[in-house]
């Protein structure tokens, strides 16, 4: 399965230890989000579409109410680069 560049670097900074914070509604539905690495700076152009798109693919995943983190499924599709740690 192919995937765009912007998911691609969306899942590289996930896969060094990067964050999806959710903002939800009075009704829980998520309403925006925010992509976090792992120093605490914030990718630009990340949207809810790009969210939804990650999600639908099972690449991102939230345990316990938590922030989205990368999933296995999303780790096989990554392609590797040499600054992965």
């Amino acid at each position: 399965m192919d995937i765009s560049r912007d998911e691609q670097r969306v899942l590289h900074l996930l896969a060094q230890g990067g964050v999806i914070r959710a903002d939800k509604n009075d009704k829980g539905k998520i309403v925006g989000v925010t992509c976090v690495n792992r120093d605490g700076f914030v990718l630009t152009g990340f949207s809810l579409s790009l969210f939804r798109k990650l999600k639908r693919r099972d690449t991102v995943a939230s345990q316990g109410g938590g922030p989205y983190r990368i999933t296995r499924r999303g780790l096989e599709l990554v392609r590797s680069e040499v600054d992965n740690r």
